[in-house]
Parts: C-alpha cells; structure tokens; sequence
C-alpha cells in the first residue's frame, strides 16, 4: 500500500544526522523564563522593527516570523531561534527552500504585517511566531491563502484549524510521567500544581492521565503565594499515597518541597514525580528532591546541538532554539519528498511522526502535539535517565 510506505519514510524523514554526538552542556527547558509562558515580557519598549531579510535559495518558500526586534530576553531568543533555522538550513543537504525571515517586533500587530508581505512573497507555510498573542494574527492570514502555521507558543488554547505547535507542551510531559510511575507501581499520586496558567493546563492532563493509567488522585491542591496551607494539607493525606506530583519551575519546586517537609512529610518515604521545568539547576541540588522522576526530552540530542551551534556562533543557544532548528528541518524535509502535498495536514499530523533534535514528535489534528519523551532522576549531578525515549509512536 502506498499510504503505508509514505507513513513508514514520513516517520524517518529527520533521523539520526541530527541526533549526531558531540560535547555540550545540558541546559535548563525554563532558561526562557518558563516555556509556558507564551507572552512577551512587558517592560522596555522594542526597538525599531528590522527589514526583512533571507536564507537559502530553493524553490520553496518558508515564513519565519520572530520577536526580533523585541525588547530584552525576547530578542535575545528570537535571535537564537533565527541562527538555529538558518543552521538546519545549512546543515540540510541541498535543501530545496528559501527561509524568508520577518521580524514581528513582538506584537500581534507586526506579526500579521510579517505573515501578509511573506506570503505575498509566495510562502508555502509559516513558521512561527513565538508569543501565543501574535498567533492569531498570523493565522488569520493564512488561512486566507490556505496555508499552515507551526507556532512556537506553548498555548494550547491557540492550536487548531491549520495552526500546529512545535513547542513544548506540559500535557506530554504529564502523560509521559503518569505512564511511566504507574509501570513501576504507583498509583496512588498526591498532586500539588501552581494556581496559574500552567497549573489549569497540568490539572486537566493529569486529572485525565491517572484514571487512565489506572490509577487515582489522593490529594490535589493549588497554591498561590502561600506554599505552607496547601503543603500541609497534602501532607495530612500523604499516608495514601505512593507518589507525589509537584508540577512547576526549579525554584518554586524547591520552596515547594521544602514547605512539605516543615510539615512533616517525609518525601524519602515517596516517588516524587514531576514535569520537564524540572531540568534545572536548583532542583538537582536540593536534598529533598533527590531520586525525583520527571519526564523531559533526552539531554544528548540538545548536547549535540548546542556544541555544534557554539562553534557555529561563538555563544550558547537558549534552550527552545532547538525548535526553530526541527521547524526548519522538517520543512526541507517534506519539500524534499512530499511533492505538491508537502505541508497539507495529512502530511503534517502523519501519526509515525517525526524524529528531531529532542527526539520523536508529531502533530495531533487539533494542532497540538506529542513528544516522545525520556523519563530522568534528579541526582546532585544533573538528570539522569531512567528510561529513554520511545524509538517509534504507538497508535
């Protein structure tokens, strides 16, 4: 069957050559401020919007909108982003596109007058942009030419109707630890999430995951600037629990574990369990979250990518840089082997996926997507893996 042997190639368009060893050091998933946070920082104004500018001289057109001009840390990624796609498109053997690169400057506003000029320029799909504000902006006008996006925001809320995240997305990561925690046995699981965005996100994911992994919720608290009331709430009921589930950023999770144990959990007692803000310094060097699970993209991918980037540019790239690079990767991809119906969604949302930088992704109809996640061990030396990544997806 022809359909067959498209999904079978689909699945490996990207493959090992991205994956290739080399020496590096592992960053932080919440080095942007936190990858939830789809929205720019509002202090300083941006700079002067810059012009439009290429890469690449193939055949096929390809939006990239970014923040460049946008004030602070939000220009700072926006510029790692950009020298990510133009290094896939460098590192891409004869690739058959041409990256037409528009500066948003951060708003919605510039983000829909960059989607307008490129695809009066003939662009296929888009690219981008960063903040979950401009998506709508963009897709707007794409969908006036019929064409998709890949965004970069990690608001599912702005997902669907041609518009596809390549982002990192709390739900995989809470799908991925459920899974994992209920084969080795635990299945009674406490929870303690953030009352904020993020925290609305993990609770429905997580509220769905634990029945479905057959297991059930004992305790579930949010908290807000005060740790200390919802930490002893969970930590009067923790006697039915085999695993605790804290869902947030390095910091917050260690002032979180350290508000359990002033009241009176004893956390070696338990299988701590969390999402991939957990990558991160702090956590590994606190006491009470050691032998902690959390699931996150395996590190050796972003190791290989960050030493070649390093010699390429001279610097570090932020850690989300690797999206810009698999974005662009994919899309010389299917240019190369899909033919005229190279972005369609069929192509897009084939269900094998595709292998990147952080290993297996694929779009989900909804225009949300599924990672194929490793599951790591906080030790004082950094994250250690536990279980790796899946080489192929299920149905």
């Amino acid at each position: 069957m022809p359909g067959a042997t498209r999904r079978s190639a689909l699945g490996l368009l990207l493959g090992t050559p991205l994956l290739s060893a080399c020496a590096g050091v592992q960053q932080s998933l919440s080095q942007f401020s936190n990858p939830f946070s789809s929205s720019p920082p509002p202090a300083q104004p941006a700079g002067p919007p810059q012009q439009g500018t290429t890469a690449g001289t193939g055949g096929v057109k390809v939006a990239v909108i970014l923040p460049l001009s946008a004030a602070g840390n939000a220009g700072l990624a926006a510029q790692s982003m950009r020298n990510a796609a133009e290094m896939a498109l460098a590192e891409f053997q004869n690739p058959n596109i041409q990256l037409l690169i528009k500066d948003d400057n951060g708003s919605p506003q510039g983000a829909q007058a960059g989607a307008q000029q490129a695809v009066d320029e003939g662009a296929e799909i888009i690219l981008g942009p960063l903040f979950a504000q401009s998506v709508p902006a963009v897709a707007q006008v794409a969908r006036t030419r019929g064409i998709s996006v890949i965004a970069f925001s990690t608001d599912s809320s702005i997902a669907g109707r041609g518009v596809y995240l390549l982002s990192f997305l709390p739900e995989s990561d809470v799908n991925r630890i459920v899974e994992y925690s209920a084969s080795i046995g635990k299945r009674s699981v406490a929870v303690l999430v953030p009352d904020n965005a993020y925290g609305n996100v993990v609770e429905a994911a997580v509220k769905a995951a634990v029945p479905r992994r057959g297991g059930r919720i004992v305790a579930f608290e949010k908290y807000g600037a005060d740790r200390a009331t919802p930490a002893r709430t969970v930590a009067q009921q923790l006697g039915g629990a085999d695993a605790l589930f804290i869902a947030d950023d390095g910091d917050a999770v260690v002032t979180v574990a350290d508000a359990m144990t002033a009241a009176g959990a004893n956390l070696r007692n338990i299988q701590l369990l969390g999402t991939g803000l957990w990558d991160n310094p702090r956590v590994y060097a606190s006491p009470a979250l050691q032998g902690g699970l959390y699931a996150a993209p395996d590190p050796a991918g972003f190791r290989a990518f960050s030493g070649r980037y390093r010699t390429k540019y001279g610097a570090e790239p932020i850690r989300t840089a690797t999206l810009a690079y698999d974005a662009v990767a994919l899309v010389a991809a299917l240019a190369r082997t899909q033919g005229t119906t190279r972005f369609s969604p069929d192509v897009l949302t084939n269900p094998s996926g595709f292998a990147g930088i952080d290993g297996l992704f694929r779009f989900r109809a909804d225009g949300t997507n599924e990672r194929g996640l490793a599951v790591m061990k906080v030790t004082q030396g950094g994250g250690v893996a536990v279980a790796g990544s899946p080489k192929s997806f299920g149905a």
